[in-house]
């Protein structure tokens, strides 16, 4: 792994698992904002908790040395929720200002699962 490939995975790992534990944390704390935003798009008020721990749990996973196969699905994890909140405001009729953040974060996913080193990635046989 080159220095700048390094240096590419690091910023951007660092940059989503700050943004996924933020809001992770937003959203085992029921903030109004968020409780708010999840009646809009129709969600019940419990789902926050789970994606908040899912999310913590993913950071966690992500940030840790070893465990490749646990990284995988923590990645996977990661696409889907931000996958699904993107099209969960579409599907809402929401601006631009509601996709920026949920996109950043599923950029910064693809980047960090992109750049990984070769110990963090599964090997298929």
């Amino acid at each position: 792994m080159t220095k700048t490939n390094k240096i590419i995975y690091w910023i951007a790992t660092l940059w989503q698992a700050l943004g996924m534990l933020s809001t992770g944390i937003v959203q085992i704390l029921k903030l109004k904002e968020e409780a708010d935003m999840m009646a809009h798009l129709g969600y019940p008020l419990y789902f926050l908790t789970i994606l908040g721990v899912w999310k913590i749990l993913g950071v966690i996973a992500i940030l840790i040395p070893k465990f490749p196969l646990l990284k995988e699905w923590a990645y996977a994890g990661f696409f889907f929720a931000m996958s699904g909140a993107i099209f969960s405001h579409f599907a809402s009729g929401d601006g631009a200002k509601e996709y920026f953040g949920p996109t950043l974060l599923l950029v910064l996913t693809i980047i960090s699962w992109y750049y990984r080193p070769a110990d963090r990635k599964t090997i298929l046989v």
